[in-house]
């Protein structure tokens, strides 16, 4: 049997089971409302034998009246009063000639025993004892059947009369389950007659209905022909048309184009991975536009250029990302607006920024000419700079330490001899001779003083070899703290700390990166004369920790900036000018850098650029914390 006959089937057999339920709930609901009908009027006919008899012993008592004291007397005067009275002779006699479900009817004693009757053989014996009508009419549906449709009974419908709060005689009116059922057939039988008729024509509405929902199987199962045609021609794959289940190959068709789909799905999800991190490496920033003008493609690096977030900018369009308020602004709006392309556009921001704007329009060759996008590029020429900057100061460094690698080696030797003939020329001279003793010390502590030097030069031209680790740099910083807190205390010098909530995992050597934090913050102590604070803040910025240390110093005047980091440059008297560029070299050798922005009077801004490790990164991917998680405010 084919899929699609058995799915017929099973619909059309469900649409069976749900007529077949409501027509028998139908039925059932409508015989209950028939035997409730039929409760109701023979109540009725019990309670007009009820006052009759009621008023036939009220009217034939009263001459003479029986003696209430004997039983026996009362019990026949009772019996013949009922029995001479026409009204209720009459009464019961109607009753039991027009009433189709009324078998008879009789008025027992206290004891049961019939004082008169519609069935003569019944006076003066016991009646018998027969289940309540009532009990019929409260019974379940499958009781209410079987007293119905199952072998003949005969129900009561029972009314006492009642005398000094006793029960002086009862009416009983019998109702035959023949006669219920011969009065119930006419409509039962039109009624199963109407859900037949339903029934049959639900069969046939959910059969045609069936057949015709399943039928487009076949145009769907074309349709996936088409699309899926053109590959399997290219890729040699074409399949001969098969003869079969409608369902089971249109089944087959979806299945191998789902296959597809997931194949060209994690094609596409590797090239998006892999175009992500290309956009998140550069420092261009790049902006691709749809013909609407609506923002699909933003690189990390248009936050830098835009400030706003990259997430708000997808899907925004053009005039939403730029406004005319600023050059930038309207530079790129008029671009778009006339439809020109922008080649290495120069412009100079408020902020006094060098930003070059290029805007590419992309056109299909073989379609109209209108454009299909644009590629917007932001090139930041002080970033160029600042490489620029970063490269030439690299290559003195590397210069500095291949001279100072050489001399401290030629300079050694010397020294090494000078130091054995001073002390051979002391041990000759006459110890009496203070004059000549004391310049004998002078020359050895020059000498030293040189040999420190000497020393200095040497290990800083050595390679370091780097023990990097995992750590969270916030306790790299709160380390550094603890360390330089006396002598911040001495300077009254406090210390702001604005460190994230959540860690910040980078790739260091814990012992150099602290050399490195405490120069620069015992630095900017000893900038503030008078004391002061220094504020400590650390965030994450793309792929990279930012730690910045702000002091507020004198400053470092303009024509200075670029010689902090040399080797021996210092302005302080007692100083040795190897702190900061020990500093540099360190950020150089975790793959960072550190900057500084000073304001002459205000103080000096020192930033560590520290690259996150994979743990950090996959946090930031997931989305552990918010962008916009609450910092921790410590002083010390």
């Amino acid at each position: 049997m084919r899929l699609k006959t058995k799915l017929v089937v099973a619909i059309t057999g469900l649409v069976f089971l749900v007529a077949a339920v409501l027509s028998v709930l139908y039925l059932t609901e409508l015989l209950r409302q028939q035997i409730a009908q039929s409760y109701q009027s023979t109540d009725l006919v019990a309670h007009q034998i009820f006052f009759a008899t009621r008023h036939a012993l009220e009217t034939g008592m009263t001459n003479p009246p029986p003696n209430p004291h004997d039983p026996a007397s009362l019990r026949i005067a009772v019996a013949d009063t009922l029995r001479r009275d026409e009204g209720l002779s009459s009464l019961l006699t109607s009753v039991i000639r027009y009433s189709p479900t009324v078998f008879d009817i009789s008025v027992a004693d206290s004891e049961g025993r019939a004082l008169t009757s519609t069935d003569l053989g019944a006076t003066d014996k016991i009646l018998p004892r027969r289940p309540l009508y009532i009990e019929l009419r409260d019974g379940s549906v499958v009781q209410l059947l079987l007293m119905v449709f199952g072998p003949p009974r005969v129900y009561d419908v029972v009314l006492p009369l009642i005398r000094d709060g006793q029960p002086f005689a009862t009416v009983h009116v019998g109702i035959r389950t023949t006669f219920l059922r011969n009065v119930f057939q006419p409509w039962m039988t039109a009624a199963l007659a109407f859900t037949g008729f339903a029934i049959l024509i639900s069969l046939l509405v959910s059969a045609l209905v069936a057949n015709l929902a399943l039928q487009p199987l076949a145009d769907i199962g074309e349709r996936l022909d088409a699309i899926t045609r053109a590959e399997a021609e290219t890729a040699g794959e074409l399949e001969s048309p098969r003869s079969g289940d409608a369902v089971v190959l249109v089944s087959n068709k979806i299945e191998k184009l789902g296959r597809r789909m997931r194949n060209v799905e994690e094609v596409f999800s590797a090239l998006k991975e892999n175009l992500d991190q290309i956009l998140t490496n550069l420092q261009d920033g790049i902006m691709l536009f749809t013909r609407a003008g609506r923002a699909v493609l933003v690189s990390a690096s248009v936050e830098r250029f835009l400030l706003k977030d990259r997430h708000g900018i997808l899907g925004a369009e053009v005039r939403e990302i730029f406004d005319r308020e600023s050059l930038l602004g309207r530079t790129v709006r008029d671009a778009f607006d006339g439809g020109i392309a922008l080649v290495q556009e120069g412009i100079t921001t408020e902020t006094g920024r060098h930003i070059e704007v290029s805007l590419d329009f992309i056109h299909d060759e073989h379609a109209s000419a209108n454009a299909l996008g644009a590629l917007l590029t932001l090139h930041d020429l002080e970033s160029v700079q600042e490489i620029e900057s970063e490269l030439e100061l690299s290559r003195r460094m590397a210069a500095i330490g291949r001279l100072t690698s050489g001399v401290g080696h030629e300079v050694k030797n010397p020294i090494n001899a000078i130091v054995v003939h001073l002390e051979l020329l002391r041990n000759k001279l006459d110890s009496s001779d203070a004059r000549a003793l004391r310049h004998l010390e002078i020359i050895e502590s020059e000498i030293q003083r040189l040999d420190r030097v000497v020393q200095t030069l040497v290990d800083f031209s050595r390679p370091v070899e780097l023990r990097l680790q995992e750590n969270d740099l916030r306790s790299v910083v709160t380390s550094v703290l603890m360390l330089a807190s006396a002598d911040l205390e001495t300077r009254s010098v406090q210390v702001v700390s604005r460190l994230p909530a959540h860690p910040v995992i980078v790739k260091v050597d814990t012992d150099l990166l602290r050399q490195a934090l405490l120069n620069v913050i015992l630095n900017g102590a000893q900038a503030m004369s008078q004391g002061g604070v220094i504020e400590v803040r650390l965030i994450e910025d793309g792929r990279n920790a930012m730690l910045s240390v702000r002091d507020e110093g004198e400053g470092i005047p303009e024509d200075l900036r670029e010689k902090i980091f040399d080797l021996y440059f210092t302005t302080k008297k007692d100083g040795s000018g190897i702190g900061l560029a020990m500093t540099y070299r360190i950020m150089q050798l975790h793959n960072g850098s550190v900057d500084v922005e000073s304001v002459p009077g205000e103080g000096t801004t020192f930033t560590f650029r520290i690259p996150l490790s994979n743990a950090g990164e996959a946090r930031l991917r997931g989305h552990l914390v918010t962008t916009t998680s609450p910092h921790s405010e410590t002083k010390g």
